[in-house]
């Protein structure tokens, strides 16, 4: 398909038209080996192990994904102390209603109405205020000691003119800039107060040498979103610049399997930690809780579990759970390596076009 376009971007046979058959054509090459679909990607991959990952659940929504004054668009939690994807499952959920009470308790019936991804968006402006009710429900739940945080700063939505502006969504045009170095103290006060272990987009996608000073200050995850897209260039550009040190994988930002599993495979064997990653607005195909557990990423980003199609994907990875029993591995505490990497020049085991082509002849 790629030769067939031949534009760097997919504009002669449209990106979205190349994704989809992309998507089915591994679909069709599971079905007519008659493997899971997750076995199917592990093998185009060359992984040995399906791995589930642990679920990164956005349960507090800022930025442009809710109603709120808050600048920083994701809070998320991270069950890796939980022995299996189930039980990860199980520890998000307590969390998230533990998190409705403490917000109906502190600000009020109407503070629980959810953003763009199920996430409640009470009216707060400051990251500790978030963070402080983040920490009051993984306490009330019982499970301090199983659950980590995350956060996805979505920078590039605040960044004018050289600075950052967190009040960019307040309606009186006021504003409160603050510098790329500012921000940065501002995170590594979050993580020595907080058990903040992930940030993702903490700068603009064009301020790389604020990525680059950040990243070589703190020993946490640093994920690349808006920075990298997706794009092995740019992908390439962050490792040898050392921007960030995990890859956010969007397989409607590249645009083929293909693609997807060469940037997987190029992110992690380079030290890298990946998380496969929704898009705000999704539907309920549960395709990327498979794309995750077979390219043994570790982390995948689905929303809340709240709203049908966030809860697509999770109940997708229970059935995979449920399917491999005893076989069964969750990445846990190894979510930013959970497994050993293969060269990036091996020869993929199975070609999905190929199969999917045999398929179509056989059916003449």
């Amino acid at each position: 398909m790629l030769e067939l376009d031949g534009t760097e971007n997919k504009s002669k046979l449209g990106a979205n038209a190349i994704l989809g058959v992309s998507v089915a054509a591994c679909k069709a090459g599971a079905a007519e080996r008659c493997v899971p679909l997750s076995r199917h990607i592990a093998d185009l991959a060359c992984k040995e192990d399906v791995i589930l990952p642990v679920p990164a659940f956005n349960v507090i929504n800022g930025g442009i994904h809710a109603g709120n004054k808050l600048a920083t668009q994701e809070f998320l939690i991270l069950p890796t102390g939980a022995e299996n994807f189930k039980e990860a499952m199980r520890i998000g959920t307590e969390i998230y209603h533990n998190l409705k009470d403490v917000i109906k308790e502190k600000y009020g019936q109407d503070a629980i109405n959810v953003g763009d991804e199920g996430g409640f968006a009470p009216n707060i402006g400051e990251n500790k205020e978030a963070l402080d009710l983040l920490k009051d429900a993984i306490a009330k739940a019982g499970h301090t000691d199983q659950v980590v945080i995350g956060i996805d700063v979505a920078a590039s939505q605040f960044y004018k003119e050289g600075k950052y502006d967190l009040d960019f969504k307040s309606p009186d045009d006021s504003n409160r800039f603050v510098t790329a170095e500012d921000l940065g103290n501002q995170y590594k006060s979050l993580i020595s107060e907080y058990p903040v272990v992930s940030i993702e987009d903490p700068y603009d996608q064009e301020d790389w040498d604020s990525w680059k000073e950040f990243t070589s200050s703190v020993d946490i995850q640093v994920v690349g979103d808006d920075l990298i897209g997706s794009n092995p260039n740019l992908i390439r550009k962050g490792i040898m610049e050392n921007a960030c040190n995990c890859l956010l994988l969007k397989v409607n930002q590249i645009g083929t399997l293909t693609e997807t599993i060469q940037a997987c495979r190029l992110a992690q064997s380079n030290g890298w930690g990946v998380m496969v990653s929704h898009r705000s607005g999704d539907t309920e195909d549960t395709f990327i809780a498979d794309l995750s557990a077979g390219l043994c990423t570790g982390q995948i980003k689905a929303g809340a579990p709240c709203r049908s199609e966030c809860v697509a994907k999770y109940n997708q990875l229970l059935r995979i759970e449920e399917q491999l029993g005893n076989r069964a591995k969750f990445a846990g505490k190894n979510y930013r390596k959970p497994a050993p990497v293969c060269p990036t020049d091996k020869p993929p085991a199975v070609t999905t076009l190929a199969i999917f082509m045999c398929h179509l002849r056989n059916q003449r």
